[in-house]
């Protein structure tokens, strides 16, 4: 039986808030239907994120439907996956530097935390 492409795209925001709930975050499908929230899923502050479980996805158009939905002061993301795939995050490399940069400011801060508890 083919599921048809709104309920597998309801059913791909439904996992990966699902996903996100395992990771810690109390994150929920958007209602899109009540026109109150825009959102895929709702839940991860700061960030946009458009949803799309497909086989074929153009990331250029999901891209531009997250940058196009999000609001001031949100990174716009496209969660996405592939039948039996993992799920993939893509996001403008602007936006991963800026987070790579406040990682790896925190990695710094803790390594030298622990050089300073073992000297």
């Amino acid at each position: 039986m083919a599921i048809n492409s709104r309920e597998k795209g309801k059913k791909g925001e439904r996992e990966f808030a699902a996903l996100c709930r395992e990771q810690g975050y109390d994150c929920r499908r958007g209602q899109q239907y009540s026109g109150i929230e825009g959102r895929d899923v709702v839940g991860l502050p700061y960030i946009h994120v458009e949803v799309k479980r497909v086989e074929r996805l153009n990331i250029e158009e999901a891209m531009a439907q997250s940058k196009r939905d999000a609001k001031d002061g949100e990174l716009p993301i496209v969660a996405h996956r592939k039948n039996h795939c993992e799920w993939l995050v893509t996001m403008r490399a602007e936006d991963w530097f800026e987070l790579y940069r406040e990682w790896e400011a925190g990695k710094t801060l803790k390594l030298g935390e622990l050089k300073n508890v073992s000297d």
